[in-house]
């Protein structure tokens, strides 16, 4: 088999793996949802949290999580954001990464793959440079990826950038379960919020 048929064949299983663990991640998950949602209101008042991201070819899409931080927080990469603006729910959601299940419904829906470059704000001008110039953005971004298993998150984004091009050039459905499963298992924290001396 010729090797485009052959990639567009594997990114098909991609897509196919994603519609369905996505499916059966929104119905088992609801109940847990649901709880975070009505905990959240108590929290902050607005449970969801929208944020317009970079997506494939550039274009953009509106990511939704559960709220981790303080409605007032500025819209900035996570690693800028300091540690004070996370919620006390905010942290337990962050530590077991509840906090990304809604992102199964822009799974569902194609914006996202489950394995992929994590998506970053269009204000992060040097990351978004470094991945147009490398290709990044020819594939769907991710709800985990290499990058995030190894603990490189947006404040490198030279690192981070070789990271999703290392991930996507050698993506095959072996590595693609792994990093599925090591998110699961709680490998990295490429995400976590960084704490900011003197403040």
């Amino acid at each position: 088999m010729p090797p485009d048929d052959l990639h567009k064949m594997q990114l098909f299983l991609f897509r196919i793996i994603d519609i369905l663990i996505s499916l059966v991640g929104i119905i088992c998950g609801l109940p847990i949802m649901l709880a975070i949602y009505i905990v959240g209101l108590f929290d902050t008042g607005s449970p969801l949290f929208f944020q317009q991201r970079v997506g494939r070819n550039r274009k953009l899409f509106t990511l939704v999580k559960f709220r981790t931080m303080s409605i007032n927080t500025d819209s900035v990469g996570t690693h800028l954001v300091d540690t004070t603006s996370i919620t006390k729910t905010g942290s337990f959601l962050r530590k077991t990464k509840l906090d990304e299940l809604p992102q199964l419904f822009n799974v569902l829906l194609g914006q996202m793959s489950l394995v992929g470059p994590r998506p970053c704000l269009s204000n992060q001008t040097e990351l978004v440079e470094e991945r147009d110039r490398r290709g990044v953005f020819k594939v769907r971004p991710g709800v985990t990826g290499l990058a995030q298993v190894n603990d490189v998150d947006m404040s490198t984004p030279r690192k981070l950038a070789r990271y999703d091009t290392l991930m996507i050039n050698r993506m095959g459905l072996k590595l693609y379960v792994k990093l599925i499963i090591d998110t699961a298992l709680g490998k990295g924290h490429g995400d976590r919020v960084r704490e900011h001396k003197g403040r």
